[in-house]
């Protein structure tokens, strides 16, 4: 950024070169007219020019009297032989010397001044775009962006659905309000403070609810806009960055996504990554330094903690882990009323409805989802958005865009519709199922045909062995209903195939719920909260145990599924005329919903309540799912 003096230097220049080249102006066109060349040679022939200075590209020169109030004229030189006419005639002839300094010294000057007007002016550009330390001079310098305390409208107020990592993070906003009340006892605030959770949770709206609450500076920065392909260049940025936030204490440091900068070393690789270390060892060295006693709070965010270097996360350093999970019903219902605030509600609006509806869903998804209500029912031009559009919104995230245009032939939907309603009186046979909520063959998404949409009763963390033999029955429903109606199968249970197997794996390997491979772990956990089974798989699970173990586990697994197709079977032969019923109405309506199954189940009664008490007995044992 330019100091004021040096735009007063830039207006002093610009009023010199301006002042002179008024003056030269002046100079050479006083007393001074254009003149014709006819009138010129007529005004030579009649003896009224007294002398002429003959120039490169014209002739000036003075008359012997002044001639219509002119004593000086100017005029175009065109004639070759002009100085033998003029001699003739008694005229004076000399030779002139054009002088164009200032001319020759503008085409420089000026030039010079426009590219490097047009280079300043870009460059400020960019510094305004990039924050702090924008542009190729100043690559060493902190790319993080400053809030000033009037710019944060976030507080603990627009912050709902973790309790608990509020309640962490209050302290610290006690502590920048009055650090000599909260360390009277000799306490210290924690060095750093690292938030840790899946992706949408709100950590980073936590963060900046303190600065919110707290009212100081905030410097935010991605862990990501420190990694640059020359080695130094990371260091200095971090070196910069406290050495500014030093400068506004008391002030919040927040790095948001600091996996990608805090890696542990080593886990590269050979070669190639000296940048990357070099970054890290002076994001080190800055907290070893870091004095909290003088304002600065460290705040950092990730959703992987398990691939943090372990000399980042020691005591001293990042003192505290705060854990923003995914909310639970009560959360998502306080989640909701904070969204609902910004949204026209119809009367209908149940929030305990919306959150029973929505299990898993983080803070991000529920924002995401009262938008979508609220896009359907402005679409539909109602004047307020109802319970409707709220329901229609969780089948579109969850299952996906509905294909109007996708038609199916009517041996496809009869097997699409079998196929859905197999799910649904297969959960309504189980104990301990979740609620059948909705039922549909209309296609939705990729590959989803069909859909069936349960409702939890409540959240869950653990679950039996048998809750978990009713789920792989649940998702066998549709294939054993093909089996039962048609005799064959088709390509439709591909999808619960997967999901079934691995819940049966995870049975077996992680679960320790097979009682011929014992109670050991043959596999080791997923990544707690970023990618979860999908991408511990893409970077490939170390087998541990032996050829003999991999197939007794191979077995296990096939004949818990196996299993679980004969219940689902046999649940649906003794409630055949349900099926064929709760079949027949899903094609003539396209959609079921919860309503529908109680009267179908009133309506038509099942061939055999003995089969389904039986059911009911299912072993129990508890894990940690």
């Amino acid at each position: 950024m330019q100091r004021p003096g040096q735009w007063n230097l830039w207006i002093l220049a610009l009023a010199v070169l301006a002042l002179t080249l008024v003056q030269d102006f002046v100079r050479t066109r006083r007393d001074t007219e254009p003149l014709a060349y006819s009138e010129f040679i007529r005004l030579v022939e009649a003896g009224s020019v007294g002398e002429v200075t003959v120039y490169p590209d014209r002739l000036a020169g003075e008359f012997k009297s002044p001639v219509e109030g002119r004593s000086r004229f100017e005029t175009l030189r065109v004639d070759p032989e002009l100085a033998e006419t003029l001699s003739r005639f008694g005229v004076k002839v000399s030779g002139g010397v054009q002088t164009t300094f200032v001319r020759d010294l503008l085409s420089w000057v000026v030039p010079a001044l426009v590219f490097v007007g047009i280079w300043l002016f870009f460059i400020r550009r960019m510094a305004d775009r990039g924050g702090m330390g924008s542009g190729l001079l100043s690559i060493g310098k902190s790319k993080a962006r400053v809030y000033v305390e009037t710019e944060i409208k976030v507080g603990f107020a627009d912050v709902a659905g973790v309790d608990e990592a509020k309640a962490e993070l209050e302290e610290i906003v006690a502590f920048l309000k009055d650090p000599a009340q909260l360390g009277r006892l000799g306490a210290r605030i924690p060095r750093g403070i690292l938030l840790v959770g899946p992706p949408g949770t709100g950590k980073t709206l936590l963060a900046r609810a303190v600065a919110g609450e707290a009212g100081v500076p905030f410097f935010s920065i991605n862990g990501s806009e420190f990694v640059e392909m020359f080695v130094g260049v990371g260091a200095a940025r971090v070196r910069d960055l406290f050495e500014q936030a030093r400068k506004r204490a008391p002030a919040i440091i927040f790095i948001d996504e600091i996996d990608a900068l805090g890696r542990a070393r080593g886990a590269f690789g050979t070669g190639g990554h000296d940048e990357k270390e070099q970054t890290l060892n002076q994001l080190l060295a800055e907290l070893d330094g870091f004095d909290p006693s003088v304002g600065l709070v460290l705040l950092a965010a990730t959703n992987r903690p398990d691939i943090l270097d372990p000399a980042l996360l020691r005591a001293g350093r990042f003192d505290r882990q705060v854990l923003v999970d995914r909310p639970d019903k009560i959360g998502r219902v306080q989640i909701l009323a904070v969204h609902l605030r910004r949204v026209q509600l119809a009367g209908d609006i149940d929030r305990e409805a919306i959150a029973a509806l929505t299990p898993g869903f983080s803070g991000a998804d529920l924002a995401n989802l009262v938008n979508e209500a609220a896009l359907l029912a402005t679409r539909r031009g109602a004047e307020a958005v109802a319970m409707e559009d709220f329901t229609l919104a969780i089948e579109r995230i969850v299952a996906g865009l509905e294909k109007k245009n996708r038609l199916l032939n009517p041996r496809e939907r009869e097997i699409v519709a079998y196929h859905e309603m197999g799910h649904a009186l297969v959960a309504l046979a189980l104990p301990g199922s979740d609620k059948v909520h909705k039922v549909s063959i209309i296609p939705r998404g990729v590959g989803a045909l069909g859909y069936t949409i349960q409702r939890p009763t409540e959240d869950r963390f653990l679950m039996t062995r048998g809750e978990l033999e009713n789920k792989m029955a649940v998702l066998l429903g549709g294939r054993a209903a093909e089996t039962v109606r048609f005799g064959e199968l088709s390509t439709g249970a591909a999808d619960d195939l997967a999901k079934v197997t691995d819940i049966a794996r995870s049975m077996v390997l992680r679960f320790g719920m097979d009682p011929e491979l014992g109670a050991v772990a043959y596999e080791s956990p997923a990544p707690p909260f970023l990618g979860g089974d999908a991408a511990w798989a893409m970077q490939g699970r170390v087998r541990e145990y032996s050829e003999d173990t991999a197939r007794r586990i191979d077995a296990a697994v096939r004949a818990l599924v196996a299993r679980s197709f004969e219940r689902s079977v046999s649940l649906l032969e003794a409630q055949r005329e349900r099926l064929e019923q709760g079949a027949k109405s899903l094609l003539e309506r396209e959609t079921l919903v919860e309503a529908d199954f109680v009267r179908l189940l009133a309506e038509v009664p099942a061939a055999s309540d003995a089969a389904r008490a039986s059911e009911r007995g299912a072993p129990a044992q508890r894990t940690a799912s």
